[in-house]
């Protein structure tokens, strides 16, 4: 996600989808299900930054799918030849908000958390972090841990269902994706995990989900998003202070909480970026983030439609949360990031890098870039649909190609088990180099 408006709110797109729905050959007899498809189709034609949509034959799209449209007895059965059409394009933010309950999580309640994160390592599943109020933490689920079932399902046929073509970078957020649609389930419900722990011993445990935490923000249809934002200082390896800020979602919530991150690290030698696992959220928040770190109105990088260019400008941010006058932090700053670093994270990242502000750290992130809106389909599903690229301030398309940190370093199950973060241990280091050599000049 990167910036997305939703369909109905936005007069330029309920103009943009008053002009498709005038231009359609349908009847009011028309099938529910081809006006939908025909809908759909007729918006990105229409809408994609790119106009030979990233060289797909769209005509033939349309003339090979329309029929499977009509044909589709339910809209479960509809929803995958949109996806099947939308996938043709090869790229992020184009899917569809289902309306109504169907097969991708089974209509169930997910709002319950087990109270971990996962990653995929190595081909394994493995824990990565464990909320300290969550239900995993009171049964002693620790990072680090394997996991081998998920109820009745083990992960290795589950991970088996995502095909041996896809690249590692997919398929790391796939599998991502997959586990949080096994793990999850309805607020007080349980679930039975088996873990592998630290000495190799199988862990059955039942664990509880529970509300997640943060304050819940909506935008559009999406599913109701929790901002969390993390704020903490930690020694480097020399001594020094450093704040370390993390967040979990581009929301608007999150700019009051970190500026008073800010103020509060303000004295602090450097200040670390924790957007790993961050997926993105409103990509205009980049230009006053930015503006916490650069004193002047940079270019952090342009989006592009078919007819402009909007650049994300800083806004350097000259007043604390207390309205006293400040600088933007002079002092070094560090990015964290990971394979499910997505969308605007990306772009913030990628944009502070190419500017020479930051030096970033992890793993490469998801290259899933590009800014997206919402429209209203006729049956009442919402089609999400990118209409620019990004590029940064040098040039750089991020756009299945990721931020490739300055210096990558992987996660490991060792390192996990023994709760070593060497990503943000390189970045303390480098910190602390930064300052030597200011103090030397």
């Amino acid at each position: 996600m990167t910036r997305k408006r939703s369909a109905w709110r936005d007069p330029r797109i309920a103009l943009c989808c008053l002009t498709v729905a005038a231009s359609l050959p349908a009847s009011a007899q028309t099938p529910l299900a081809v006006e939908t498809f025909d809908a759909a189709w007729s918006i990105v034609r229409d809408s994609h930054f790119d106009e030979t949509l990233n060289g797909v034959d769209w005509p033939a799209v349309a003339a090979e799918l329309r029929p499977r449209a009509a044909g589709a007895a339910t809209p479960a059965a509809l929803r995958r030849v949109l996806r099947d059409m939308l996938g043709r394009l090869g790229q992020s933010h184009f899917s569809v908000i289902p309306a109504t309950p169907d097969e991708t999580s089974g209509g169930r309640d997910l709002t319950g958390s087990p109270g971990f994160d996962v990653r995929l390592v190595g081909g394994e599943l493995l824990v990565a972090h464990v909320d300290p109020g969550g239900g995993a933490a009171a049964v002693g689920v620790r990072p680090g841990w394997r996991i081998e079932r998920v109820a009745d399902m083990s992960v290795e046929h589950l991970l088996g269902t995502l095909s041996d073509a896809m690249e590692p970078r997919l398929l790391h957020v796939e599998g991502w994706r997959l586990a949080q649609t096994r793990l999850r389930g309805p607020s007080g419900s349980t679930v039975d995990i088996t873990f592998v722990d630290d000495t190799d011993r199988a862990v059955p445990v039942r664990v509880e989900r529970r509300p997640e935490a943060g304050q819940p923000v909506t935008v559009g249809n999406l599913p109701t998003m929790f901002v969390r934002v993390s704020s903490r200082r930690v020694p480097t390896p020399a001594g020094r202070a450093a704040g370390v800020i993390g967040f979990n979602v581009w929301m608007a919530a999150v700019d009051r909480l970190f500026q008073q991150a800010m103020d509060e690290h303000r004295r602090d030698t450097g200040i670390v970026v924790d957007l790993r696992g961050n997926p993105g959220g409103l990509a205009v928040m980049l230009m006053g983030l930015s503006g916490h770190f650069i004193d002047e109105r940079q270019t952090l990088g342009v989006m592009k439609t078919r007819e402009n260019e909007l650049r994300f400008v800083v806004n350097p941010r000259r007043v604390n949360a207390s309205g006293e006058r400040v600088a933007p932090f002079g002092g070094p700053v560090a990015i964290l990031i990971d394979g499910l670093s997505g969308s605007a994270s990306e772009c913030f990242t990628g944009g502070m890098q190419s500017l020479g502000r930051a030096r970033v750290f992890g793993e490469t992130s998801m290259g899933q870039a590009l800014p997206a809106l919402f429209s209203r389909l006729p049956n009442g599903d919402v089609l999400i649909h990118a209409y620019a690229d990004f590029l940064t301030a040098d040039g750089t398309r991020l756009e299945g190609r990721g931020v490739i940190p300055d210096e990558i370093v992987p996660v490991t199950r060792a390192d996990l088990l023994a709760g070593r973060d060497r990503a943000l241990d390189a970045a303390l280091a480098w910190i602390d180099g930064q300052a030597a050599s200011a103090a030397a000049r």
